[in-house]
């Protein structure tokens, strides 16, 4: 709306018609109890829809996690990457990969599936991760690498549809092993979590 020009009226009157153009601009709750309860109603249901991934995740995945001493035998484990420092897995990631190789050799899996970036010829998540493992026991031949694992959705699909794994312990930390183990049950892949604890750094605010 466009205001007019005011500087002919007198004071007070310029003063009492801006008042009251700047109320008609102003977004007006509604004065009826009808009015404010709808209004009331409307927020409590975007509360509620806010609430649903969360609710969803916490369902899925309530009695999925577990320690790397509990997990049961599973013949597939996915690391999913988290980022490279210098081409060397990231702090997150390695702990990672160092609880895969840990139930690697307790004899609880049979193979790794590494899930990564290479989207960049100078950028391989997947080859990292494998130089790691082997460096920890892991034979070369046990480890499966996904070059296409740019988010954990992309992962947890493609080790369905891609790599023919319908049941699998997913290794991650605690703040994203929820959302992985949720998204890989919607992706047809029956999941078990283990949460690796860790601090957050740039990895937890950028995504892992």
């Amino acid at each position: 709306m466009q205001l007019p020009r005011l500087s002919c009226l007198p004071r007070l009157r310029r003063l009492r018609l801006w008042l009251r153009l700047r109320l008609r601009l102003r977004l007006r709750l509604p004065r009826t109890r009808a009015g404010q309860r709808r209004v009331v109603q409307v927020v409590m249901s975007l509360c509620v829809l806010a609430l649903l991934p969360a609710t969803w995740m916490f369902v899925v995945a309530g009695d999925r996690l577990r320690t790397v001493d509990s997990v049961p035998r599973t013949d597939v484990a996915v690391v999913f990457g988290a980022g490279l420092w210098d081409g060397e897995p990231s702090p997150y990631l390695a702990h990672r990969l160092d609880a895969a190789a840990e139930l690697y050799r307790a004899g609880r899996i049979e193979v790794v599936l590494v899930s990564g970036d290479n989207s960049r010829e100078d950028y391989d998540e997947p080859d990292a991760m494998r130089a790691y493992l082997t460096k920890r026991g892991v034979p070369d031949a046990r480890i499966v690498s996904d070059y296409a694992g740019f988010d954990t959705w992309d992962s947890c699909v493609r080790a369905r549809k891609i790599f023919g794994v319908d049941r699998a312990v997913l290794i991650s930390q605690g703040f994203h092993i929820r959302r992985a183990v949720a998204l890989c049950e919607e992706a047809g892949v029956r999941s078990y979590g283990v949460g690796v604890d860790d601090r957050h750094d740039a990895t937890w605010y950028y995504g892992g």
